[in-house]
């Protein structure tokens, strides 16, 4: 249990931070935002929880498809924010980004890339 509320609390305090960045400086917070911290806290909790390799090397295969999709989010909800406010462009991107992303998973399927569970 212990290792478990250890977990949560690191992963927290690495939102918290990114959190904190962004309020002092839009650049260096989005930059840190951007850096893969959550894949790479996952990877080492897999690994201190001796997960095998192949398990820790499919977690960053998958992780580098399921990027690929959400990246028009970032450009999509900076234009709509100003037009319908933060919950309207936040819904909207997100619905944008989930039909991104099925779209892109029947895409790559073609090539023996399976996204979908």
């Amino acid at each position: 249990m212990s290792w478990i509320l250890t977990k949560y609390l690191i992963t927290a305090a690495v939102v918290v931070a990114v959190s904190e960045v962004a309020k002092r400086s839009d650049k260096l917070g989005a930059l840190v935002a951007a850096l893969p911290l959550v894949t790479i806290l996952a990877l080492i909790w897999l690994h201190l929880e001796n997960q095998p390799q192949g398990k820790l090397a499919n977690h960053a295969w998958y992780t580098f498809w399921y990027v690929l999709p959400t990246l028009p989010m970032f450009l999509v909800f900076p234009a709509l924010l100003s037009r319908f406010g933060f919950w309207p462009a936040l819904f909207v991107s997100s619905m944008i980004t989930l039909g991104g992303f099925l779209a892109f998973a029947l895409l790559v399927r073609r090539f023996g890339v399976d996204l979908l569970p």
